[in-house]
């Protein structure tokens, strides 16, 4: 890791949800260990409308077989990615005038395959934790204040609906999850 060292992203849009995007960064690697960067303004500036920016960010640390989600909102984009540990991520296309509405992506973040996944809003955003603990980082943008899960919209995880191949039948939910 040197003082030279390029930081770029590589920004694919997702081409089975619209307005879905996977951003890989680039990462630099020595005998004591690596480091990539997880935000560059002039990057997302370019996926984000408008004058929309970042404004917030949250971790969320988690226990092997915990499944998180399926959240929403109409307002908040997310870049969503795990720092720490293995998940399984899930997009779900929830916007009734799509027309991939219902249709849903699954992305594995790990150290060993590092990207972030920017989630339009409208759309689900859910994870399960395959490895022993794993830490998530949300990074917000929005208009106004931010919705918090009152105001947020909370779809089954295992509605027949949607019928996501999730890597485990039996997992940890949280009360709103297990609705």
């Amino acid at each position: 890791m040197n003082d030279n060292t390029i930081i770029n992203f590589s920004i694919n849009q997702n081409m089975k949800i619209r307005d879905v995007f996977e951003l890989t960064p680039s990462i630099s690697n020595d005998n004591r260990g690596n480091i990539w960067t997880s935000f560059l303004a002039k990057e997302l500036d370019s996926i984000l409308p408008g004058p929309l920016k970042m404004h917030h960010d949250k971790f969320s640390l988690s226990k092997k077989n915990v499944l998180r989600g399926i959240h929403g909102d109409n307002k908040s984009w997310k870049l969503v990615t795990c720092v720490y540990g293995e998940i399984y991520q899930v997009v779900v296309d929830l916007r009734k005038e799509s027309p991939t509405y219902k249709t849903w992506q699954s992305f594995s973040i790990s150290k060993d395959r590092q990207s972030l996944i920017m989630i339009p809003p409208g759309c689900g955003n859910a994870y399960y934790v395959k490895s022993d603990e794993a830490v998530y980082h949300y990074k917000l943008a929005y208009d106004g204040d931010y919705i918090d899960h009152k105001d947020q919209f909370t779809v089954a995880w295992n509605s027949k609906d949607l019928n996501i191949d999730w890597p485990c039948k039996n997992p940890i939910l949280s009360g709103r999850d297990n609705k």
